[in-house]
């Protein structure tokens, strides 16, 4: 069967998440239901690369899929979003993969962005697609504060208690974070994260820039390994895969 990846994008809001569950609609699910109707209603697994959670987005998520005939990618593309609507998934591009690759597995990098509006005034255009965050932050001591992260960590103060990886341990490739206006925006990368690890970085770097933590807090939060010793977690609004490299 010919194997096809997709890269995707969406709006987390609408969904319960990227992967099927009982108690709603997900985006794995809708992309299975578009894949169907191009395979005579055989379900076809569509595998993504990240399972991010209900109210994350993506810019550049990849998934693949094995179908029955060997499609034109671009045909192959419009095919699938003409099943996906109205829904705000999109398919940006489809191209055939060898046997082998696998969107979760065969990704070597991952890269995630944060995006903290911080203003006084109520969100209108950007509302459930950023954190609004009111009081002011200093950018420049987030980032500095973020450069204590980097490297291979024991991450389990910044870890979901139903984190099912088998360590805590991960490599931060790197996590800046930089202002531009009111928007502030935290972007990293590591080969895999683990549950719910951006956004408790995120919340614990908005601590920092508030000024309610040190630099020294912060390290001192990771280097307790307690997830109690997190400062919070972000909301998932304002969190967004935005590619895999492979």
């Amino acid at each position: 069967m010919p194997r096809f990846a997709l890269i995707i994008e969406y709006d987390g809001g609408p969904f319960v998440g990227w992967q099927r569950q009982e108690n709603g609609v997900s985006i794995q699910q809708r992309l299975e239901e578009a894949v169907a109707a191009l395979e005579s209603g055989a379900r076809r697994v569509v595998h993504g690369a990240g399972r991010t959670d209900a109210g994350v987005h993506a810019l550049g998520q990849v998934a693949h899929v094995d179908l029955t005939r060997d499609w034109r990618a671009d045909r192959l593309r419009d095919a699938i979003n003409a099943h996906l609507r109205p829904d705000p998934i999109a398919v940006l591009e489809a191209r055939g993969v060898a046997e082998g690759f696998e969107a979760r597995f065969s990704a070597v990098r991952r890269h995630y962005r944060y995006i903290i509006d911080n203003r006084r005034a109520p969100l209108t255009l950007q509302r459930g697609r950023m954190w609004h965050v009111k009081r002011p932050l200093d950018a420049a001591a987030m980032h500095a504060a973020a450069q204590l992260l980097v490297g291979r960590h024991d991450f389990t103060t910044f870890r979901s208690t139903e984190c099912q990886a088998e360590s805590p341990i991960r490599t931060l490739e790197r996590l800046d974070v930089r202002r531009e206006g009111s928007l502030i925006e935290i972007t990293t990368s590591a080969r895999s994260f683990l549950h719910n690890q951006v956004r408790s970085l995120a919340g614990s770097l908005e601590h920092v820039g508030s000024g309610r933590w040190s630099a020294a807090d912060l390290r001192a939060a990771l280097e307790a390994r307690e997830r109690a010793r997190c400062g919070q977690v972000a909301p998932p609004h304002g969190l967004y895969l935005v590619a895999v490299d492979y």
